[in-house]
């Protein structure tokens, strides 16, 4: 198949595009490389994928991999309503895959209309393209987020998700929404992905376990929230890689069966881990003393999140396989060889 990614110069994008060109597929990566982290970490996962940073620096300017025949890149912000459209009337994609999005809660109460004009406007203008180019499939990334402070656990997509408590997460159920009823007017295939947090190499610096790791090694304190009475579905990057390349090759599955054009999965670990046993787990394998600062509840955060992805193993054998451990000990040993 012929693909688009977004977001391929971003964590989760950059894996997607590779695991798709190691199964044989043709790739179009998309990002506009913001600077809401540290840019060159994002040149430096295309460049593993072949495209130099003078190549991707060039804005809607395709650039060919030099040593994967099957990609190419091209920067571009989602919410150009220009250029999107004829980046897809060029290439006439099979599938698309959007993972770009302006990430992060906290940065979404500083920053309010960047996320407007990347999560609601930009996905506007990719269902518009999706619709236009006779897609066959568009599958997307939501969150947990979306969940907000819903109590009953583990969250399912059939629990009430409107009462978001960041912008973050409003712009990701407004994706929710904006798919459904473009599957419903134009009867197009969209499947949306919760999100639960990922973790792993080349992850991002805004993550909490980058930051504690940076401070650890530097011997800070780490700030812990709400006292360190939080629990986080904590997922490595391979399981989830694998579950969106399974939906991407296996094509649009109805979720429970039902005949419509638009699902909704959860995909995480399935086993919440307590805040201070991941921290702990980070200063076991750097083999350095954690020193804790303990803080209040931050806005826009929530207390635990934990994925029922029972749907998700039923229609494509979704099935998370690393552990806490050999998560963190291969994140660590990228993060050392990195840095």
């Amino acid at each position: 198949m012929k693909i688009l990614v977004t977001g391929a110069a971003g964590f989760i994008g950059f894996f997607v595009a590779k695991s798709l060109l190691d199964n044989g597929h043709s790739v179009v990566g998309l990002d506009n490389i913001n600077e809401y982290y540290d840019i060159n970490l994002k040149y430096d996962r295309l460049n593993e994928l072949g495209v130099s940073k003078s190549d991707a620096k060039k804005f809607n300017v395709l650039a060919r991999s030099s040593s994967k025949p099957n990609f190419s890149f091209i920067r571009m912000a989602l919410e150009d309503r220009i250029n999107l459209p004829i980046l897809f009337e060029e290439h006439a994609f099979d599938n698309v895959c959007n993972l770009a999005a302006q990430a992060g809660v906290r940065y979404s109460l500083e920053n309010p209309e960047v996320y407007v004009d990347s999560n609601i406007v930009g996905f506007l203008n990719i269902l518009e393209c999706c619709r236009n180019y006779a897609i066959k499939h568009l599958v997307y990334s939501s969150s947990s987020s979306v969940y907000g402070l819903n109590d009953k656990v583990p969250f399912k997509t059939s629990d009430r998700v409107d009462q978001p408590i960041s912008l973050y997460a409003a712009t990701k159920k407004s994706n929710e929404l904006m798919a459904y009823t473009y599957s419903h007017l134009y009867n197009m295939a969209t499947t949306g992905l919760r999100f639960f947090t990922v973790y792993g190499p080349w992850g991002r610096p805004d993550m909490a376990y980058f930051s504690f790791t940076e401070d650890i090694l530097a011997n800070r304190a780490i700030n812990v929230y709400n006292n360190g009475q939080l629990a986080r579905d904590f997922t490595y990057i391979d399981d989830i890689v694998n579950g969106l390349v399974i939906i991407i090759e296996k094509g649009f599955r109805a979720h429970d069966n039902i005949a419509q054009m638009a699902s909704l999965y959860n995909i995480g670990r399935g086993q919440p881990i307590n805040l201070m046993d991941f921290i702990k787990t980070i200063g076991k394998y750097l083999d350095k003393e954690v020193k804790i600062k303990m803080m209040p509840m931050q806005d826009g955060d929530v207390h635990t999140t934990w994925a029922d992805t029972t749907a998700l193993e039923k229609n494509y054998g979704y099935s998370p396989k690393v552990d806490l451990n050999d998560g963190i000990q291969k994140f660590i040993a990228w993060y050392l060889a990195y840095k």
